[in-house]
């Protein structure tokens, strides 16, 4: 096993798989993707619908926020990947580029819709239904619609209609406004992930995979990082070193957690725990955001739902042709829209789900029911992560500060947006699928019920970002190349860069970032 490369990359996930990859190809450099869990071997990460079998697991961080007084004071899960392929081997495999306008509010850094839309184009290998131009064909990952979808989801569609919302025209669309159904990032029925598309699907032999090596520090010498130390599975110390440049991809979480570890950040907090500061940026570890929802749940009175999934006759049309409930992404459709006619862009995203998706689907209840779950797409509240102590093994202190905005807009919003619910639950559409109300103590004619109810219910959708701000100012963290300010040879590469959360899921821009973040790096 090499000791020294040109580039050494920390993360194999949504990110770090596709920076490696690229860096590796028609090059003669060298390669190493650090990545502390495992192979991607676990025969739930094929099947769609499992995901929720994989939290807790080995194969999960498994990390918790701290108590979130916006939510009831409850600890909420954080589910991140921990194996080949990050969290895009444990999501819900959604493939949303997000609307225009958020790249677009990334334009101080560079980084506008007509920036980044050739990356998208980039990384995308579109199967089906690509009438509309908008995906590219040719690119690592595929991108295809659910073979097993509900005919509930059609009935939410319909519903949508009924009420006369717009229909978009894709939700990856420059504005993504409006209902339809969710692109998956499968192929033919089972999940495609970074790791599928990027370590897989192309030859790299001067790209090393290194698993089950668990990264403490950042190596820096004379203001320069020089390679990352790490620690195996048996125990055994050592450093890598990166002759040209350290790349972090460990996402959000993880990302400002190593550096501070490695005395990058604020100085104050560095110096709470005993770590001496190298380089000090106070915006390590702020700003961070996420996406959380909360849900409406009604009982369905027909044998529809994915909670079909688990008999004979499912698992049967999946083994034979990978068809039916099990190849659900569960989040099926959904409709995208602004709760004001002032915004640039959506910031609901009101999710249709055939099942009852409680406590992130871990043990799914046997009754058939159906989800509409509300998605606050633009949050005004930001979080943080900090450390907990400088015992590199200990888990980061997350704090995602959910529905702390001052004024209570998130708040607001979702409660609307559980109104926009309530009207598609009322259709003719909907109603041969909706019987009582999953919750006996909602009432939604009731301020103070509603308030209870989003403060007792609602939870993330797993996509934090933002805790490494790209930007000029004094509290960014990386310039628009993604270099780490006042570091050379260290840039990070993943959703921490994110300025703002994108309106739709993140695992797609996140790719975007590292396919953009390749022809800068062969630019340099």
């Amino acid at each position: 096993m090499r000791d020294s490369y040109d580039y050494v990359v920390v993360g194999a996930g949504s990110a770090g798989c596709a920076i490696a990859a690229r860096l590796a190809a028609g090059s003669a450099d060298r390669i190493a993707l650090i990545e502390a869990g495992g192979a991607d071997d676990h025969p739930a990460i094929k099947i769609p619908i499992a995901f929720p079998t994989l939290f807790s697991g080995e194969n999960d961080w498994d990390y918790r926020t701290t108590p979130q007084p916006g939510l009831a004071d409850r600890v909420v899960r954080c589910p991140r990947g921990r194996v080949l392929g990050g969290s895009s081997s444990i999501n819900a495999n959604v493939w949303t580029r997000g609307h225009q306008a958020d790249f677009d509010g990334w334009s101080a850094a560079g980084w506008s819709y007509e920036d980044v839309e050739p990356y998208f184009r980039r990384a995308e290998r579109r199967s089906g239904d690509n009438a509309s131009g908008i995906y590219g064909v040719d690119g690592p990952l595929h991108v295809e619609d659910v073979r097993g979808e509900s005919e509930a989801t059609e009935a939410f569609l319909q519903a949508c209609s009924e009420l006369g919302l717009p229909e978009a025209k894709d939700v990856n669309a420059p504005d993504s406004t409006g209902y339809a159904r969710m692109p998956t990032a499968q192929r033919r029925g089972e999940r495609w992930s970074s790791a599928d598309g990027y370590l897989r699907s192309l030859a790299h032999p001067n790209l090393d995979v290194l698993i089950k090596l668990r990264t403490l520090k950042i190596s820096l010498a004379d203001g320069r990082a020089t390679g990352v130390e790490v620690l195996g599975h048996d125990g055994h110390r050592r450093t890598i070193t990166a002759r040209r440049e350290v790349i972090i991809s460990a996402g959000a979480i993880n990302t400002p957690h190593l550096l501070m570890l490695s005395g990058i950040g604020p100085a104050d907090h560095l110096a709470e725990h005993g770590v001496d500061c190298v380089i000090p940026l106070p915006g390590v570890g702020n700003g961070l955001q996420d996406h959380i929802f909360t849900p409406l749940i009604m009982h369905c009175p027909r044998p529809v739902t994915l909670a079909s999934a688990g008999e004979a006759a499912a698992l049967e049309a999946y083994e034979e042709d990978r068809r039916g409930p099990l190849t659900s992404n569960v989040a099926e459709a959904a409709y995208f829209t602004a709760s004001s006619q002032d915004l640039p862009g959506p910031d609901l995203e009101i999710s249709f789900l055939p099942c009852a998706f409680v406590d992130h689907g871990i043990d799914p209840p046997p009754e058939h029911a159906l989800t509409i779950a509300v998605v606050l797409l633009q949050p005004e509240s930001r979080g943080h992560v900090r450390l907990r102590s400088a015992v590199p093994l200990d888990s980061p202190e997350i704090d995602p500060g959910y529905l702390s905005d001052p004024a209570g807009a998130d708040f607001r919003r979702l409660a609307g947006g559980l109104r926009i619910a309530r009207r598609m639950f009322g259709t003719a559409a909907l109603a041969p699928y909706t019987d009582e109300s999953w919750y006996p103590d909602l009432d939604l004619d009731d301020p103070a019920s509603v308030e209870r109810h989003i403060r007792h219910r609602s939870d993330t959708v797993y996509h934090p970002v933002g805790t490494c701000r790209m930007g000029t100012d004094d509290s960014s963290v990386v310039d628009p190349e993604l270099r780490v300010h006042g570091v050379s040879g260290l840039r990070v590469i993943d959703a921490s860069v994110m300025p703002r959360i994108t309106r739709g899921h993140t695992h797609a821009p996140t790719v975007m970032v590292a396919e953009r973040a390749a022809d800068l790096l062969r630019g340099a």
